[in-house]
């Protein structure tokens, strides 16, 4: 498929009400509103394209976007189109699920998290945050660096509630994902999560929570997925 079929066919497939919620969360104009279960059915048709995820990404149409980053080719996207990416994910749908997703499948993902973590913009930061996550969720333990995911739990567990709003969400995030990918740090991740407590996340008016790490945590043990390894980051 070309480009301009695919966007032929993501407008044909917007939904009003879809879009209406999307921008509550904080997406922009220009947007269709394709419901992600739609974005898949084309995904289907496409299958992973390097070129074709590029062009549709630079588009700068949210839902254009978003299929890009569940279409990259991990394989080949480079560690400066993904600078570019971050740079230019402007919502947390791009900046904490597309974009990561993609880092994190790539060799480089864990260099781009570590840097993207350090950023002074919240976007970014909370991007590189959900790119170690997603890793903690791929890689075997032993292809782990252990030491450093330790070291992060501690970070967050002094510096999370005077972090910016969606970087607090993500370290959350983190924390769950340590917690439940990582089996020699379980037991500490749960620790971490019991000291940081609720983290206070404005969510934009949605009724959309943030969980309790201990809580999430332990859900994951009860099912029996405990240090579980995931085949892709993308959903």
């Amino acid at each position: 498929m070309e480009l301009a079929e695919v966007m032929s066919l993501l407008q044909s497939m917007g939904d009003e009400r879809t879009k209406n919620t999307l921008m509550k969360h904080g997406a922009k104009e220009p947007i269709f509103g394709v419901k992600v279960a739609d974005l898949k059915k084309v995904l289907k048709k496409t299958k992973k394209n390097h070129e074709l995820s590029l062009a549709l990404y630079s588009t700068g149409n949210s839902d254009a976007m978003y299929l890009a980053g569940l279409m990259a080719d991990e394989s080949q996207i480079s560690k400066e189109k993904l600078q570019e990416w971050v740079q230019q994910a402007y919502w947390h749908y791009l900046s904490e699920y597309a974009v990561p997703w993609v880092a994190a499948e790539t060799p480089y993902g864990f260099e781009l998290g570590m840097e993207w973590i350090r950023s002074d913009d919240e976007r970014i930061a909370a991007a590189g945050w959900q790119t170690l996550s997603s890793i903690a969720g791929l890689r075997p333990d032993e292809q782990l660096d252990i030491a450093t995911y330790s070291g992060l739990l501690d970070e967050i567990g002094e510096i999370i509630h005077l972090s910016p709003n969606r970087v607090r969400y993500t370290m959350n995030a983190f924390v769950i994902a340590v917690g439940s990918y990582i089996v020699e740090l379980h037991m500490k991740a749960i620790e971490i999560g019991g000291k940081i407590g609720k983290v206070a996340v404005d969510m934009g008016g949605t009724a959309c929570k943030v969980p309790l790490a201990p809580v999430y945590i332990d859900k994951v043990v009860k099912r029996g997925s405990l240090g579980k390894k995931r085949k892709t980051a993308r959903c």
